[in-house]
């Protein structure tokens, strides 16, 4: 399942209402920034790597302030669920970050050279010009490093 992660206020404004914060007045709706096309691949890439991993992949673009390693790890306590088995993209195209935050299950499954050889390939297809492709490869790559969960491997 997809899940927007949204650390701070929904925006809730109308066409009768102001913005519930003045930043939000200025920041575009995500179906703005991306195609619907776009956001069915980032959809679907989400989908099948929680899938087929037994994990629960999620992500989060935007800004991550000044300890963007800090802002992450509150995000991933923050995405719902169980913690331990979840795994967080956090993406600042902005600040030029990536960080990924497993918790302690998903990181005997994900270990950080993994983690950092996944944040390689999506920084060398940002630095291309592709964001959606990049989150996309970066995602299967991490899916295919975790495997499927031990709950479903069949002994040989």
């Amino acid at each position: 399942m997809t899940r927007a992660l949204e650390a701070e206020s929904h925006d809730t404004a109308t066409t009768e209402t102001a913005a519930a914060r003045s930043d939000e007045a200025e920041r575009p709706a995500l179906d703005e920034i991306f195609t619907y096309q776009q956001l069915a691949r980032l959809d679907e890439a989400l989908t099948m790597s929680s899938r087929e991993t037994g994990l629960r992949f999620t992500l989060y673009l935007g800004d991550l302030g000044t300890r963007t390693r800090v802002q992450a790890e509150e995000l991933h306590g923050l995405s719902g669920g169980n913690p331990s088995d979840s795994v967080l993209i956090a993406v600042s195209p902005g600040q030029k970050v990536v960080e990924v935050v497993t918790g302690a299950g998903a990181s005997r499954r994900l270990p950080d050279r993994a983690c950092a050889l996944a944040v390689l390939a999506m920084t060398t297809s940002f630095a291309a010009g592709d964001l959606v492709g990049g989150i996309v490869n970066g995602l299967r790559q991490l899916s295919d490093q975790a495997g499927h969960p031990s709950a479903l491997r069949h002994p040989h």
